[in-house]
């Protein structure tokens, strides 16, 4: 039985993070620096499921303002000054370690971090018809008007953003 289990992600980690991308996000790819810049910027809020040699999944969050995301494969340099709102940029399993309450794990870390560094809020982009998975993860989705729609587009048609109180 493998023992998979949540852990800091390290730069050596990014290989592997990048193979789990290429599975779990086939039609929304980003180069291997963005998450290298990623972790350089918000290193307490970055994890990897992982066993003693494989990486299996990954989240990926950092503050970001509520109620915006950044666009799809863009470095970010720095990142906006410190709101109450994290930004879930990833969640990725591989499939053999999904459905096993990893991912609720793995959010139930994030929510346990985000309170102890005082962020109120988590937000997302669901990506993939996801809606249904984040909603039983405790999201809910916000109320589209125009503006919201227009940077939902390059996430794709069933793009839908969504918050958790913490």
């Amino acid at each position: 039985m493998i023992d998979w289990h949540w852990r800091p992600m390290t730069p050596t980690d990014l290989s592997g993070v990048t193979a789990v991308a290429k599975v779990a996000f086939p039609d929304h790819p980003e180069a291997p620096e963005r998450f290298a810049e990623r972790l350089r910027l918000s290193p307490g809020n970055c994890f990897v499921l992982a066993d003693t040699d494989k990486i299996a999944g990954y989240l990926i969050a950092y503050h970001w303002p509520l109620g915006e995301m950044p666009a799809l494969d863009a470095p970010l340099d720095e990142l906006p000054e410190r709101t109450s709102a994290l930004y879930l940029h990833d969640l990725a399993l591989l499939p053999e370690a999904g459905g096993s309450g990893r991912a609720r794990a793995g959010i139930a870390l994030l929510v346990d971090r985000a309170k102890a560094d005082g962020f109120t809020t988590i937000g997302l982009v669901s990506v993939n018809d996801s809606a249904a998975f984040w909603t039983r993860l405790g999201f809910a989705e916000v109320t589209r008007d125009a503006a919201l729609t227009r940077k939902l587009a390059s996430y794709g048609p069933d793009a839908r953003y969504m918050i958790r109180r913490v």
